[in-house]
């Protein structure tokens, strides 16, 4: 069943699946900078207000399950992500910008992400649920107002 989270003026339960990939794919994600990318991931989340469902650092990607809330897009997440953890590795490791494969750029460009939800036929039940309902609190409404006549 869904985590359904609150804000001022919403309630929502907006879950993503995220996957993005160093530059050229280089399997470098391990040992210091893999433990120091989960830190940061999770401190930059916390500072969005992002709840962080899951995530994994392989050596060559990285998946993050997350709840993001619907006044924060995921492209600009992932971009600020991206953007942040791109700049402490290269003043964490300056070694590594001097290399000419990265220049200035950790990560490749683009990124997958999928919701994650209840499937389509739940939904269309739900609402045909909801509409039945709504016809029957109708049907006992008439009912009561021909007592009150």
């Amino acid at each position: 069943m869904p985590k359904y989270r609150k804000l001022s003026h919403a309630i929502y339960c907006c879950e993503y699946h995220i996957v993005w990939v160093p530059k050229y794919r280089f399997r470098i994600l391990s040992g210091v900078i893999k433990e120091l990318l989960d830190e940061w991931i999770r401190q930059i989340s916390e500072w969005k207000g992002v709840e962080i469902i899951e995530l994994t650092i392989c050596t060559d990607h990285i998946h993050l399950v997350a709840s993001i809330p619907p006044k924060l897009s995921i492209s600009d997440y992932i971009g600020i992500l991206k953007g942040k953890t791109a700049i402490k590795i290269f003043k964490s490791f300056p070694g590594l910008k001097l290399r000419p494969y990265w220049g200035n750029h950790f990560w490749a460009r683009g990124y997958f992400v999928s919701t994650i939800g209840i499937d389509e036929e739940k939904i269309k039940r739900y609402v045909a649920y909801q509409e039945e309902r709504e016809r029957q609190e109708e049907s006992q409404s008439r009912e009561f107002d021909l007592f009150q006549r």
